[in-house]
């Protein structure tokens, strides 16, 4: 091989690994390119897959409460097979459901302060009996949530029921529930915690968790603890359980007086002081308050000294209505729901007509008004003007009537022996 063609071969070669070289890194730069676009393309689907996922859970759950149409709005602009799926599903249930619209036949049943500590409550040496006679303890009412769910109960409140057109007047537009299915209004009173329970067996106030959970807090031999120790905190955990107990998220109506101060705050200017003290106390209530609203709780009048207004005169309810507003509406806000103390109405069964102490109590907003009937399972009286509505007592005098035959009105709702706690007997 002559010496020009030896030069021409090398030359050759070079060429040849610089073009191999050239061709390697662009398969590279190609591959890493196309690896890029596949990242970016992949980070920008994963959002939205999720927000997608994120609305379809948002639907099934507004849908276990039987917020169809609400369902349905938040699937409106997703077009894929599963939201499709799911609307479908909705718009043929919302179409089987079952109005009830009847005044008369929406059931109230109530509770006080749950007992924590049974011994403790029923050894108390000057509230032993009326502690038995009308408050139930926890395992009681954790009893009477779950044969209420098992016996097709949704829990309901006076907003979903009731309305106000643009005249003024009530109207009572009732709910929509699957067959079977039976609303029920679900209420406590006193949810004060008054200084004389300190000490008995009770939780001491309500107060909101770092998770936004509205719990209680109860001390336990010197030391406090934060948990479900009242009907709060327990119907929040069991309705997150079992969405379709609660109708569009609602869960129960707390109805408060005012001496004492509420939801276990010091609140009363006129007992405890306008001091410094007594408003931190009022914040610290007005922020549980706010919470209790936004979770589905809703609030009622239960008069600020839990008088008897079947026995006291028109003067005597609106020196003591006035006192509420005071010092009660400011923290839970305004309410038309009055609970009646006692029991107690301002009349029997016929309508409120030419009743000066009706007169007043609308003047001040009170729309909804709640006795106690124990005798039948639901019984409302309703007008362009007010809704009455009556509630069932569940205590130690209900079940103990219901053991011993005098009264089967619990039938409806529960099984009293599986109910009740023989802590009661020891």
């Amino acid at each position: 091989m002559t010496k020009v063609q030896k030069w021409l071969v090398a030359l050759l070669a070079v060429v040849a690994i610089l073009a191999l070289g050239f061709s390697f890194n662009l398969f590279v730069n190609n591959k890493t390119k196309s690896k890029k676009q596949e990242t970016v393309a992949t980070t920008s689907t994963v959002p939205a897959k999720k927000r997608a996922n994120k609305k379809l859970e948002q639907a099934k759950l507004l849908a276990q409460h039987y917020n169809y149409d609400g369902a349905i709005k938040v699937l409106e602009d997703e077009d894929t097979k599963s939201a499709d799926k799911l609307k479908t599903t909705f718009e043929k249930e919302k179409g089987q459901l079952v109005a009830w619209q009847d005044p008369e036949e929406i059931s109230h049943v109530f509770v006080h302060s749950l007992i924590v500590d049974p011994q403790k409550a029923f050894n108390d040496k000057e509230q032993a009996q009326g502690y038995k006679d009308y408050m139930i303890t926890i395992t009681e009412f954790k009893r009477t949530i779950q044969q209420l769910y098992d016996n097709d109960y949704v829990l309901v409140t006076f907003e979903d029921l009731v309305e106000e057109n643009s005249d003024g007047k009530l109207q009572f537009k009732g709910v929509r529930l699957p067959e079977g299915k039976k609303p029920l209004i679900f209420s406590q009173d006193d949810v004060n915690y008054y200084e004389y329970m300190k000490g008995a067996g009770f939780a001491d106030k309500l107060v909101v968790d770092k998770e936004g959970k509205v719990k209680n807090t109860y001390e336990d031999n010197g030391q406090e603890k934060t948990g479900d120790y009242d009907m709060v905190p327990i119907l929040d955990e069991f309705v997150e359980e079992h969405p379709d107990f609660s109708y569009h998220g609602s869960k129960g109506i707390l109805a408060l007086t005012g001496y004492n101060g509420a939801l276990g705050y010091r609140t009363s200017k006129s007992e405890y002081g306008n001091n410094e003290k007594t408003n931190q106390e009022i914040e610290k209530a007005k922020q549980v308050a706010n919470r209790l609203k936004d979770t589905g709780w809703t609030f009622a009048s239960h008069t600020w000294g839990h008088i008897n207004m079947a026995e006291n005169g028109k003067e005597q309810i609106a020196k003591d209505t006035q006192r509420w507003k005071d010092e009660v509406a400011p923290i839970i806000g305004d309410t038309d729901v009055l609970i009646y103390p006692h029991g107690a109405d301002i009349s029997d069964f016929h309508p409120y007509d030419e009743n000066p102490k009706y007169d007043y109590l609308k003047q001040q907003g009170f729309r909804i008004f709640c006795n106690v009937d124990a005798s039948v399972p639901s019984w409302g009286q309703f007008n362009s003007n007010y809704y009455r509505n009556a509630r069932i007592n569940l205590d130690g005098i209900r079940f103990k009537s219901e053991l011993d035959g005098k009264n089967d009105v619990l039938e409806d709702f529960m099984n009293v022996k599986d109910v009740y706690d023989h802590k009661r007997d020891q």
